[in-house]
């Protein structure tokens, strides 16, 4: 079977053909490192994280790139705010954006290119913008020229009032047309700068922000890449402006083969913003649940569709993660590795239509159920390593399942070497008969939030999610 993806460009599901099967690249817009990262910023990373993934068991050579934005107003205000310098906020974030995602169990991507990294390229792609007509320069900026690239506005679908309602765009004097926006711009003192051939004092200024993208792919991945992605959000204005520059940078040719947009988290059915105050970090969610949890929650819906993020459901995608390693606990009995040939095909099937991890989550409580059931000591270890296999595709199950049955979530109010010997106290309450002593044991345990199972080769433990 084909690995099929919806294709924003097309507005259709196409079979995805790399331009070169031996070496497949795909780039994402990655975070602008002023702030935190929050849930919205999570979903990208986690979702082309699995994308990823599944394009390595297709593909010998997957070049994946995802880059740090350290030039941008946001930061450069975040700095003046603080009274840092740049380099401190951008250290600080980049680092806490690198732990918060490898907490929800996102890999390093293959290459991750910073805009500070790709200045003489910024320079030279939009040197070569001005000279083919497509850019101008004008009071100090040199702008896109958008007039120029008659398929402007075909990855958006929106006509060029919305465009221009959409862009934010500012009506500036030096603007030979409303729609067109900054390539480079001039800085003063307090910003960062560098040399260029537009504008008073050597030219000193910085890139626009869609501008910058363009060149980090190109030199990282080449003229036309197979796959760009990224959230919903960057559609417009962001990756049409890619689209039109890099074409015209590029003579005409394709810039990217198939473009991939992930939906919008929600909070609570309302969107998540600022003014609203319901922006929610990583790094608080993992206060509350673990990291895995949290990348569930993420894969629960489909990624194109928007995600309605709540309290209940990061608790129901930790209680399933608890069932599916409880299953795996109980299969400790029988030996079974992780390898690409065991993940089961209807597993593999939902996730190369156009990554349906809902349906990949389905697979995966029919293989427990059927794990659970099984007792043939030959099926278990084919069901164990089924289980172990797809986990891996998604990012989950790879922990010791004692271990995470075991992890306190928040606060441990009862040490494992009391629970142990509460449970010890209990089965000798048992042994003799005292039922009502082993059932005041149990709800003691409960109420410190342990649950207890009982089996034929005894009882074991979990703290309830």
């Amino acid at each position: 079977m084909a690995i099929r993806i919806h294709n924003t460009l097309s507005r259709e599901k196409e079979v995805f053909e790399p331009a070169d099967p031996g070496r497949v690249t795909m780039y994402v817009c990655g975070p602008t490192v002023y702030n935190f990262a929050h849930i919205g910023n999570a979903r990208p990373a986690v979702v082309f994280d699995v994308f990823w993934r599944v394009l390595k068991r297709r593909f010998a050579q997957v070049i994946y790139a995802r880059n740090i934005t350290d030039v941008e107003d946001k930061i450069n205000q975040a700095a003046l705010d603080e009274g840092v310098p740049i380099d401190v906020v951008n250290a600080r974030y980049t680092k806490a954006y690198h732990e918060d995602m490898g907490a929800l169990g996102v890999a390093a991507p293959t290459l991750e290119p910073r805009v500070t990294e790709h200045i003489p390229q910024i320079i030279e792609m939009i040197g070569r913008l001005v000279e083919r007509g497509n850019a101008y320069e004008a009071d100090g900026h040199v702008l896109f020229n958008v007039p120029s690239f008659e398929a402007y506005g075909a990855l958006s679908g929106r006509n060029r009032d919305e465009m221009i309602a959409g862009a934010r765009v500012e009506v500036a004097p030096y603007k030979t047309d409303p729609a067109d926006f900054v390539l480079w711009k001039p800085s003063d003192e307090t910003q960062p700068g560098w040399e260029s051939p537009w504008g008073p004092n050597n030219g000193r200024g910085r890139p626009g922000w869609h501008i910058e993208c363009s060149a980090m792919a190109e030199t990282q991945l080449g003229e036309t890449i197979d796959i760009h992605g990224g959230g919903l959000d960057l559609t417009f204005p962001h990756h049409e402006n890619e689209l039109a520059q890099s074409t015209c940078a590029h003579g005409g040719a394709v810039f990217a083969r198939y473009w991939m947009h992930n939906g919008f988290v929600n909070m609570e059915s309302e969107k998540m913003s600022k003014s609203l105050g319901n922006v929610l970090l990583v790094r608080e969610l993992l206060e509350q649940a673990p990291g895995e949890a949290i990348r569930f929650a993420l894969l629960s819906a489909h990624y194109r569709q928007p995600l309605n993020w709540s309290a209940a459901g990061l608790r129901e995608a930790k209680r399933t993660l608890d069932r599916l390693y409880g299953t795996l606990r109980s299969l400790g009995d029988v030996a079974a590795e992780a390898s690409d040939e065991a993940v089961p095909a209807a597993f593999a099937a939902a996730l190369e239509d156009d990554l349906n991890t809902p349906q990949a989550i389905s697979e995966l409580h029919a293989l427990a159920a059927q794990a659970n059931k099984a007792s043939d000591v030959g099926e278990r270890a084919k069901l164990k390593a089924a289980l172990l296999s797809a986990g891996g595709l998604l990012g989950v199950l790879q922990a010791d399942p004692e271990a995470w049955l075991q992890h306190a979530g928040g606060g441990d109010a009862v040490g494992a070497e009391a629970i142990e010997a509460q449970i010890a106290a209990r089965a000798a309450a048992r042994k003799s008969k005292d039922f009502a002593e082993a059932d005041r044991i149990r709800d003691e345990l409960a109420a410190e939030g342990v649950e207890l199972e009982d089996g034929p080769g005894g009882t074991t433990w979990r703290r309830a999610g």
